[in-house]
């Protein structure tokens, strides 16, 4: 069987992943700061008596953390095929390029790229093993500079000091990490799943979290012969995904 581990998934759109994943005949590792939060989300998950998801406590923010979660996995699975770095913050509002307290700019770095940073470095020794190891970070469509450059696009004025900066640069690190595991097998990309409706943006997103879980679902479980290095995004055209990194 298969192993994943979904970081920041005990609500929202990791968890609906974990769900749509666990559906497929994946072990899933559900990680969550909150190990209580963890557990209820896959007690719930597991309703069908399945016990195929199983709660991690993972703070990608803290090294020991992301430490004993890798040796937890280790112990129960020997291996880790699929990777999908979901966990982020928005961020203290407001938060604008002239007045946001650097402490503040930092924390949103600290989670949304050193994190995932911290997690795969840790990872990367148990995917080694894998037949078939894919990568997904989890991107936002407010990550592209050639988006926020065009005054026509319908989010030009989210401008965003510390988010989508943080984004931008996960997308950067992407593109670095699968040029560099290209030779190994892997498949590593970034993926936007789009405006979504959740708590992290008070449900003022058009998208629906399933939708959404849908869609890096499907990038995560791709075929041998998928694509790496790239940016798939549900709300921009395949054909624009290129020019709008």
């Amino acid at each position: 069987m298969k192993t994943v581990l979904v970081t920041g998934a005990n609500k929202s759109i990791g968890y609906e992943t974990v769900r749509l994943l666990a559906e497929k005949g994946y072990r899933v590792y559900l990680g969550s700061r909150d190990l209580n939060n963890g557990k209820e989300a896959a007690a719930r998950l597991n309703e069908d008596g399945t016990k195929q998801i199983i709660p991690v406590q993972l703070d990608v923010t803290d090294p020991a953390s992301v430490m004993q979660a890798k040796a937890f996995i280790a112990k129960d699975a020997g291996t880790l095929d699929i990777l999908i770095n979901n966990a982020g913050i928005l961020g203290e509002f407001p938060q604008t390029a002239v007045a946001s307290p650097v402490e503040n700019l930092r924390k949103v770095f600290d989670t949304n790229f050193f994190g995932v940073i911290t997690v795969t470095q840790t990872f990367l020794e148990l995917m080694y093993d894998s037949k078939q190891p894919v990568i997904v970070n989890v991107t936002s469509g407010l990550a592209s500079l050639t988006l926020h450059n065009d005054p026509s696009w319908v989010y030009y004025s989210y401008k965003i000091a510390g988010y989508g900066p943080s984004k931008s640069a996960l997308n950067a690190y992407t593109i670095a990490l699968a040029y560099e595991l290209k030779d190994k097998g892997f498949k590593v990309n970034v993926v936007d799943p789009g405006h979504t409706a959740t708590d992290f943006n008070h449900h003022t997103g058009t998208g629906s979290v399933a939708d959404a879980a849908a869609f890096v679902a499907d990038y995560a479980v791709m075929e041998a012969d998928g694509p790496t290095g790239m940016f798939f995004s549900k709300d921009i055209a395949a054909a624009d995904r290129v020019s709008s990194w």
